[in-house]
């Protein structure tokens, strides 16, 4: 009987090719430094492009990510905007490209839209979500994840990490995959 990769290579990583057209995170003045250190390891091992909207609730310079223990961080292409009407000017073009905020006060649950390569995930901070006013003037964009439980929400990591894994899944880009020595 011969044993499997991951047996005798602890270093095999299951890995697959993806596309070019990268996934957009954005954290809309997330609060929580931990929650956003795991999005960013999310995004460096997806290839996704994290967007940060100001202001937030702690630094992100490269003193505050080393002392933090952020080795992956290099890996992250980031984006900060100064604020969210600085990234509703800046970035938020109707044409081809769709946005879906995630919301606990969605009707459509996140599994029952058509997502494309390179579409924006939006999430809001930890304590509050997204303002009503984003929540009222993108409406028809508004998605959420449903839960079994009486919980008000999932924690804001698991959150991305599912709408994250299941554009991935949507778009083909998760296909493929295979085991790889990891350097």
């Amino acid at each position: 009987m011969s044993s499997s990769p991951s047996q005798n290579d602890e270093r095999a990583r299951l890995r697959t090719s993806g596309r070019d057209q990268r996934l957009q995170i954005v954290l809309v003045e997330p609060e929580i430094p931990p929650n956003t250190g795991n999005i960013a390891r999310l995004c460096a091992a997806t290839k996704a492009h994290l967007h940060l909207v100001h202001p937030l609730g702690f630094r992100v310079d490269e003193k505050a990510v080393r002392r933090a223990g952020l080795d992956y961080w290099h890996l992250v292409q980031l984006t900060e905007h100064e604020s969210w009407n600085a990234f509703e000017r800046d970035v938020m073009k109707p044409e081809g490209t769709h946005f879906f905020f995630f919301t606990g006060k969605a009707e459509t649950s996140y599994l029952n839209v058509r997502y494309q390569p390179g579409d924006y995930l939006i999430f809001g901070r930890e304590s509050t979500g997204l303002s009503d006013a984003i929540l009222s003037a993108y409406r028809e964009h508004l998605v959420g994840i449903p839960t079994l439980g009486e919980v008000r929400s999932l924690n804001l990591a698991n959150a991305v990490a599912l709408g994250a894994y299941e554009l991935l899944r949507q778009t083909g880009q998760l296909e493929n995959a295979s085991l790889v020595r990891a350097t």
